[in-house]
């Protein structure tokens, strides 16, 4: 009870409406998979409730990240919540759009049919889409203007957003990556669909729970991996302090900082890979020998940059552990 009440109180401080927001998604998400179980309407392959709760997990692990992010702004606080207040509208129309959709068992993205749902789809798409990519360029402004913590928090925070925001550009690339065709949703109607999250496959999936392409190229992924580049690097953050308190070389918030930059560089690295990947029409389950080369050569630099940092560091620490002694010896003496 001690451990939910401090989280309660942690919450209490963080900006409301995404709060709220992410309340909803993750709602979102529990009702989604009982439909999985409830509903056995198929949309393209899949059931139709995959869509909703993927969207809402996804929604509301960023919202939630954004609301603990905004009530950590010392500077631009006030303009900081109405963009927070705006996301999380903009959000809630998203999602809830893809649900309505999935209920009405028809495909949310990408449909060109004139019926009444697939109209307000389109309706609310073009009203809630532009807003989250421009909020999450001003957050990160403002988060590039002022230090949220230390130097390895700051630095996961920066890199985090302009990687997220690479993920929102990469989804903008989807409505041109494949031509009109049609399909049948889950009704037994056609819908006539332009654009798609493949290429090779435009509508190909595969994979267990991402239903990622197996056939093709697939956009979403990079898409995915973008996205939530802030939540992996706050998460190596934690982990760097936490070994911090048993490794006196990590105590320095710069070394700490260093890695942490290491990791957003590598990050992008496979950012990249996977984007130039999908784009040339390979799933994520394939890796011809270009792409194999490139994974490669980012691990290489990446372990090759973090041992570099690690080794830099050790040996600054066991230089200053020698002054101290020899120090503590002339006082002695």
């Amino acid at each position: 009870m001690t451990v939910l009440a401090t989280c309660l109180n942690a919450l209490r401080s963080w900006h409301r409406p995404l709060v709220a927001n992410a309340a909803l998604m993750f709602t979102l998400t529990l009702v989604s998979a009982v439909g999985l179980f409830v509903d056995d309407r198929l949309l393209m392959g899949e059931s139709i409730w995959v869509k909703p709760m993927k969207f809402g997990f996804a929604m509301g692990v960023y919202g939630l990240t954004l609301a603990w992010l905004l009530s950590r702004l010392s500077r631009g606080r006030r303009l900081g919540w109405w963009l927070g207040t705006v996301f999380a509208v903009a959000g809630l129309l998203d999602v809830g759009a893809v649900a309505y959709a999935a209920a009405h068992g028809t495909v949310s993205h990408f449909n060109n049919n004139d019926e009444p749902v697939a109209e307000t789809v389109r309706t609310v798409f073009n009203i809630g889409v532009a807003p989250l990519l421009l909020i999450t360029m001003i957050i990160a402004v403002l988060v590039l203007i002022q230090r949220t913590g230390d130097r390895a928090m700051s630095r996961a925070l920066r890199a985090g957003l302009g990687l997220a925001i690479a993920g929102m550009v990469v989804a903008l690339w989807l409505s041109n990556s494949a031509g009109p065709r049609t399909v049948t949703d889950a009704n037994g109607d056609p819908v006539s669909m332009n654009g798609g999250h493949g290429i090779g496959d435009p509508d190909g999936n595969g994979m267990f729970l991402t239903h990622w392409s197996t056939t093709g190229g697939d956009l979403r992924v990079p898409h995915f991996v973008g996205l939530h580049a802030i939540q992996v690097l706050l998460f190596i953050t934690a982990i760097l302090g936490a070994f911090a308190a048993r490794h006196g070389w990590l105590r320095d918030e710069r070394v700490r900082a260093r890695l942490v930059g290491v990791a957003a560089l590598g990050y992008s690295g496979v950012f990249v890979v996977l984007t130039w990947q999908a784009k040339r029409g390979l799933p994520v389950t394939r890796f011809d020998r270009p792409t194999l080369v490139a994974f490669v050569g980012v691990a290489v630099f990446t372990v090759v940059a973090a041992a570099a940092v690690v080794a830099a560091a050790r040996r600054r620490s066991t230089s200053l552990i020698g002054e101290e002694q020899r120090a503590e010896v002339r006082v002695g003496v």
